[in-house]
């Protein structure tokens, strides 16, 4: 049994945003495009008509009071599906709470194990799928769950530590 190898630190900002960028990754089911599909055109179509009776109330030929409705109400129903599908990605903005945690990430034999706050995280070598090492983070992918974002802050500008890390991860995967 080898010594655990350890790194740990607290998520910034722009980390959480490349862990965000991750999560979102991922495929929206058929429910939620049918939803976002029926609810948009409804909300295309109340827009237009009050659009339309408000136009009317102005004065404004008809001409420009079908123009004008149309207009807002194609822009109300692509707004409302982009919202909608972005809202079905189940991703919550924790920010300050994720921030205020220590993180620890230890490479043991068996697994890689993630621990933060109160809660610890247990995977297996052969659930990890991709190790990419970039500019300022280190990047692992697991089958199944979610990314784990190592920034290169977390080693206090030791690039040979992070090197060694970085090298010992992508071994323990066969990356």
């Amino acid at each position: 049994m080898s010594e655990p190898v350890i790194v740990s630190g607290q998520l910034a900002e722009k980390d959480l945003k490349r862990l965000a960028r991750l999560s979102r990754g991922g495929t929206v089911g058929p429910t939620a495009v049918y939803y976002a599909g029926v609810t948009a055109p409804i909300i295309s179509a109340s827009i237009s008509l009050m659009v339309r009776n408000a136009s009317d109330m102005a004065g404004l030929s008809d001409y420009w009071q079908w123009f004008l409705s149309a207009l807002v109400a194609a822009f109300a129903g692509i707004s409302w599906y982009l919202i909608f599908i972005r809202w079905s990605y189940g991703i919550s903005g924790k920010g300050k709470d994720e921030m205020a945690r220590e993180a620890e990430i230890a490479l043991l034999d068996d697994v890689l194990q993630v621990r933060r706050g109160g809660i610890e995280t247990r995977i297996s070598w052969d659930a990890v799928k991709e190790v990419k090492q970039h500019r300022g983070h280190t990047t692992v992918r697991i089958r199944g769950g979610d990314a784990v974002i190592i920034p290169a802050s977390w080693f206090n500008k030791d690039k040979t530590a992070r090197k060694a890390f970085t090298e010992q991860l992508m071994q323990k995967t066969g990356s």
